[in-house]
């Protein structure tokens, strides 16, 4: 089965800039694009308030200034949190990052961007919804949309609902019997799988599922150099400072 051109830079700033800058902020976007990278992940959910802003653990006290469920905390709260102290001090007083800015930082530059709609617990489908109908609205002028991926697959339900032009992907663990199927079943352009499962037959049936593979988060230049060879469509790194992307979308 065929698919269409792939628009997306193969190479993916993991939250932003890997471990080298506070992750899912503006600070680490821009560490990222200082090495070259023009696509980037990061890890949206939403507050107390349905506001979409960027945060990968369901609580705050791991990477901000905060404690407790993000989901119980509205974004006025939100915005007035430090999420670049924990890394270190040169970051103190990096604020929260809410979706709108980050894809305001994105679109300015040209970069591509894979939302990883990262629910609170109970928030799957309504997360989904509202992350995928902020992201039409912003991208509505862009050539090239977001990719919204998801573990959960209430969340892609949502964005599929909210959005249905928008391009999906099924993220995975494992790979099970039945999950090429699921996807599909999803609308979805693409899987996103560890990177330990993808070899020559793996590869294969996805194409034959008419999607396209990308992995995380790949970090040896070795594995990295394996992927491509098998013809990978994206490499989500955390080891920005290690490779170096160019910048056509083959890249």
């Amino acid at each position: 089965m065929t698919t269409s051109p792939w628009p997306y830079p193969r190479w993916i700033a993991h939250r932003g800039a890997g471990k080298l800058a506070p992750e899912n902020t503006l600070a680490a976007f821009r560490v990222g694009a200082s090495h070259g990278f023009r696509a980037f992940e990061c890890d949206v959910k939403l507050s107390a308030d349905s506001v979409p802003f960027l945060l990968h653990d369901a609580t705050l006290q791991r990477t901000t200034s905060g404690h407790g469920p993000a989901a119980a905390v509205t974004w006025s709260e939100l915005s007035r949190l430090d999420a670049g102290t924990w890394h270190g001090r040169a970051y103190a007083g990096e604020p929260v990052a809410s979706f709108a800015a980050i894809a305001s930082y994105c679109l300015g530059n040209g970069f591509a961007l894979d939302v990883e709609i990262k629910p609170s617990p109970g928030d799957e489908r309504e997360t989904g919804r509202v992350v995928a109908a902020m992201a039409a609205t912003l991208w509505a002028q862009a050539a090239t949309p977001p990719l919204l991926s998801s573990f959960q697959a209430a969340a892609l339900e949502g964005a599929r609902d909210a959005a249905p032009d928008l391009p999906r992907a099924l993220l995975l663990d494992t790979l099970r019997t039945g999950r090429l199927d699921e996807a599909r079943a999803l609308g979805c352009v693409a899987v996103v799988t560890n990177h330990t499962l993808v070899d020559a037959a793996m590869l294969a049936r996805v194409r034959a599922a008419g999607l396209r593979a990308l992995v995380y988060t790949v970090n040896d230049p070795a594995e990295a150099s394996r992927l491509d060879a098998l013809g990978i469509d994206g490499i989500i790194t955390d080891a920005v400072d290690r490779f170096s992307p160019g910048v056509g979308a083959d890249d």
